[in-house]
């Protein structure tokens, strides 16, 4: 039974791709490697390739080049009847919100080869490859990360035009003088605005606003 279990493998980091697709092989599951595509468009191509193969259990990365996140093939992939194994460097932070959309675990890249491969294993024979409390302790660290980040994306929210400008300037490395002399202000007024933004997003200092602003993942077209 094991041996006709066909997996698909989805990574865009070749020499990890290439060992795991090579390791699945040689225990006697039907792999397969399939090419990350360079455009995030290219989904439901990748999806249609994919189910045609039909596969049992996908090992997936969340992080996938150009192509983006994988979390969005998860729940398709499921849906189609294919169990998910998430395979990631990805932080912790993050696995939760992969259960949630149907992964039935997620395992860290640095860990020993020989524990995806029983996980595999244990997926193929039918077996829960996850206890309840790991997955409620994921999706609760999930959960916190998420409402930590809705407050300080709202704080950012709370900038003027002119302030999110500035904090653009800090992160790329300006200081107030290389922004007064660009905009040819002075930097009396630049200062202004770099107190502006401290209060307004609850630190001291510009080195913490700009540490918040890469923590909320925030660029200035977003807004």
């Amino acid at each position: 039974m094991t041996e006709r279990l066909r997996l698909a493998v989805l990574d865009d980091h070749q020499l990890f791709a290439e060992t795991l697709t090579l390791a699945l092989g040689q225990e006697g599951f039907q792999t397969r490697r399939f090419a990350v595509p360079e455009q995030p468009g290219a989904t439901e191509d990748l999806l249609r390739e994919m189910n045609r193969f039909r596969p049992s259990i996908a090992l997936v990365d969340l992080s996938l080049g150009r192509f983006g996140s994988g979390l969005r093939l998860v729940r398709p992939l499921v849906t189609a009847g294919t169990a998910v194994l998430v395979v990631t460097s990805a932080p912790r932070s993050q696995w939760g919100e992969c259960l949630l959309h149907g992964a039935s675990r997620v395992i860290a890249k640095t860990a020993p080869l020989q524990e995806i491969l029983d996980c595999v294993r244990d997926l193929g024979q039918g077996r829960t490859v996850i206890d309840p409390e790991e997955y409620a302790e994921l999706v609760g660290e999930w959960q916190d990360g998420s409402r930590e980040q809705a407050t300080l994306r709202a704080r950012l929210a709370g900038l003027s035009s002119r302030e999110q400008e500035v904090l653009a300037q800090l992160m790329e490395g300006h200081t107030a003088r290389d922004i007064a002399h660009e905009w040819i202000v002075s930097e009396a007024t630049v200062r202004t605005q770099i107190r502006a933004i401290l209060t307004k997003l609850e630190v001291s200092s510009q080195l913490a606003a700009v540490v918040l602003a890469n923590q909320a993942g925030w660029t200035l077209d977003q807004d």
